[in-house]
């Protein structure tokens, strides 16, 4: 496979743009692309705007404004609160509107912390994960093999849809962005956005729910090809989910992921 996006000329300001590939689809339309794409598309912009090599990104708040287009896209980023030990980064993602105009259609804001050395007290409260063995069939329905879905490798070690915390390792296959190494934040961003459907109980052929945001604290930089998701999703009483979860590699837990989640009845 090849990439996620395909780099354009950027503009005379800076901004990148792009031109995303079929392997963005989302599994709930395929005129839009999901979400996990454009979220490592922003999460790789924070990190890379005025780059430091004594600083690394903590958090990254990823917020989905309305429908992202299979069309050309563009990324900008600035620092918007500039410090020696801790700096918030923010960037924007817009696409092209019917009437020409273009309009920010995702948000990404992020921490980036200076790095100090903390090796004898680092621990993960989190427990680990089980590893990659005794791997369950993927669904056969067409909702978990389409489009992104379909570009991931997956492991899933417990059923779709059961009670309790659910597991699932995957590895993104294509690049992020043509032509470049895919790195560790975007390689957990291309995850991150997926815990809502690992810890889902509902079935989607009788319910929709999209998440509207994705939230990622990052308390270790993940290593490997392969990213963990330990995942559940409470349901309220009005239409309205909270999926929250931990990401891990093969040494252990990473970071916690949370997202809302609108969820409607076909």
């Amino acid at each position: 496979m090849s990439a996620y996006f395909v780099p354009l000329e950027p503009l005379p300001d800076g901004t990148e743009r792009f031109e995303p590939t079929d392997h963005t689809v989302s599994t709930w339309s395929t005129d839009m692309q999901h979400g996990s794409p454009p979220s490592a598309l922003l999460a790789r912009a924070v990190r890379r705007c005025e780059h430091r090599a004594d600083t690394r990104v903590t958090r990254v708040v990823i917020e989905i404004l309305g429908p992202i287009p299979l069309t050309e896209i563009r990324v900008r980023s600035w620092v918007e609160r500039p410090g020696r030990r801790i700096e918030l980064v923010v960037a924007e993602l817009s696409a092209q509107a019917p009437d020409g105009s273009w309009r920010v259609v995702a948000r990404g804001s992020g921490w980036r912390m200076e790095t100090a050395d903390t090796t004898s007290i680092a621990n993960p409260a989190d427990a680990a994960i089980p590893p990659r063995s005794g791997a369950l069939p993927l669904p056969e329905d067409s909702f978990w093999r389409s489009g992104f879905i379909d570009t991931v490798d997956w492991c899933w070690l417990t059923p779709i849809g059961a009670p309790g915390l659910s597991h699932a390792w995957g590895k993104p296959n294509p690049e992020l962005v043509e032509g470049e190494p895919l790195d560790p934040l975007d390689r957990l961003f291309l995850i991150a956005d997926t815990a809502n459907g690992v810890g889902t109980k509902l079935d989607p052929a009788s319910w929709t729910f999209l998440n509207t945001d994705v939230t990622v604290h990052i308390f270790r930089v993940p290593d490997g090809a392969w990213v963990g998701v330990s995942a559940e999703t409470s349901y309220g009483p009005d239409g309205v989910a909270m999926s929250s979860g931990v990401l891990h590699d093969d040494s252990g837990p990473v970071a916690r992921v949370t997202q809302t989640v609108q969820v409607r009845a076909r």
